[in-house]
């Protein structure tokens, strides 16, 4: 039995993983794949990637681009949600900003460097003509850090998923100002260049399971009952996420790579691009 350890964020994204797991569809095939949530997210699984505490991870598409080409030796194996991610931009419930024109050189809260919530801050910034030099940022690690930061004022808005914040928007905690979509797809499956060295004929099988289970994924019955129970959330929220979402069981486009790479580029996120065949691979 062959052991992988995978990694992503606890969010209803990844539920297709936890039920192929649950269910033995990679035992079946020989394989133990052992899954960890990661609630720092892409920052930290970056990390994990790095210093070879995970071989492969769902992680967000500009968040990897960024790392691989500072020398995080990964390459992106696979798409996985076909469709942008919804990045809503929350403040405290009782916060004095009420428009995103508020916000213009106040503090962001972020997962930490590198993250999904610190990059997207650059490209809400750059969508509003927001100088990029005046973004500050206070790093919070967590969900939890974030309710924290806002709440105590040491930071004043937070970018993080539209539907998992969502509950924390009903209890009156945070109040969301508007959606910034991701001009791109949103997730990836990379995977360390050390493991698909050894293991390609592994990661091909992990790749048809996963593959399979999204793809019929909306068909399975009751399947908005069981997310919703399942991450609390409501019902209705459940449901228009499911309508917005595809999961992808293609590999991303070689201009969707030069999309994120000119983005991040322009945005002074990244000082060089690399080739496309350096950042994605075909098994």
């Amino acid at each position: 039995m062959k052991t992988v350890k995978i990694v992503g964020v606890p969010e209803h994204f990844n539920f297709p993983w936890l039920m192929a797991i649950e269910e033995g569809a990679f035992k079946t095939r020989g394989i133990d794949v052992v899954w960890t949530d990661i609630p720092e997210g892409t920052g930290k699984m970056s990390e994990m990637l790095e210093n070879g505490q995970a071989e492969l991870a769902i992680i967000l598409t500009e968040g990897i681009v960024k790392s691989v080409i500072e020398g995080n030796p990964v390459k992106i194996v696979q798409e996985y949600i076909a469709t942008p991610l919804q990045w809503g931009i929350h403040v405290a419930a009782s916060s004095k900003y009420h428009t995103i024109s508020d916000l213009e050189r106040t503090t962001a809260a972020i997962s930490r460097i590198g993250s999904g919530s610190h990059l997207m801050s650059f490209v809400n910034a750059r969508n509003q003509g927001w100088e990029t030099s005046s973004l500050n940022f206070e790093i919070i690690h967590t969900l939890d850090g974030a309710i924290e930061a806002l709440k105590s004022g040491t930071a004043d808005y937070f970018m993080w998923e539209h539907f998992t914040t969502k509950p924390i928007v009903d209890a009156g905690i945070f109040r969301r100002l508007e959606d910034c979509p991701t001009p791109w797809p949103c997730f990836v499956i990379a995977a360390t260049e050390s493991f698909l060295t050894k293991n390609k004929e592994i990661l091909c099988h992990i790749l048809e399971v996963i593959n399979l289970y999204t793809s019929e994924f909306k068909l399975i019955p009751s399947i908005d009952k069981t997310l919703s129970n399942r991450y609390g959330q409501q019902l209705e929220d459940i449901r228009d996420w499911l309508g917005m979402t595809q999961w992808s069981q293609s590999q991303l486009s070689a201009e969707t790579i030069e999309n994120v790479q000119d983005y991040l580029f322009k945005l002074g996120l990244i000082s060089h691009k690399l080739e496309v065949d350096k950042l994605i691979t075909s098994l």
